[in-house]
């Protein structure tokens, strides 16, 4: 499976590479991992991270890995998945690692990867928040979605925020 590169004006989406576990264990082990799985062990991100090998190889789309285009250094996470268990459609997800909050870099790398979605035929997306997830919820409503309803994923309450059609 070929993975796309993204770029655009400050960073670089790329595909999940087997070095980039360093970085995501320790976001995955961090408090900032609440409301994506976490926090969980260094052999608890590393099932989840080759999880999203397979998800880009099953599904043909997945997450890609965030980095800044002049430093190269890892930001976070972005992309697209979908589990046939509690998720009601394919999710624009996003995760920003420790020191990268405030720049605008979440918006940024998920504006990208919900263009890509739409050149893929996907969408409208949806994104499932914690109601009590106030950064997700604010980075959702500025990449232009709104409150669908309400489900259970994972035994956990989420809000169901429905993206515009297309790459809007």
């Amino acid at each position: 499976m070929s993975v796309p590169v993204l770029r655009t004006a400050r960073l670089i989406l790329r595909e999940p590479r087997a070095q980039d576990l360093d970085a995501i264990a320790g976001f995955m082990s961090s408090p900032r991992a609440t409301y994506v799985g976490g926090p969980m062990t260094r052999h608890e991100s590393s099932r989840q991270m080759l999880s999203i090998f397979g998800h880009w190889q099953v599904r043909g789309y997945g997450y890609w890995t965030v980095e800044q285009r002049e430093t190269g250094r890892i930001v976070g996470r972005t992309g697209i998945h979908f589990h046939d268990v509690e998720w009601p459609a394919p999710e624009l997800g996003w995760q920003l690692f420790d020191g990268f909050e405030g720049m605008g870099y979440a918006y940024e790398a998920a504006t990208a990867a919900r263009k890509q979605a739409a050149r893929m035929g996907l969408g409208p997306l949806i994104s499932l928040i914690a109601p009590e997830n106030a950064a997700s919820r604010a980075l959702a409503e500025r990449l232009g979605a709104r409150i669908e309803g309400e489900t259970t994923v994972m035994g956990k309450n989420a809000l169901i925020y429905r993206h515009p059609a297309g790459d809007a």
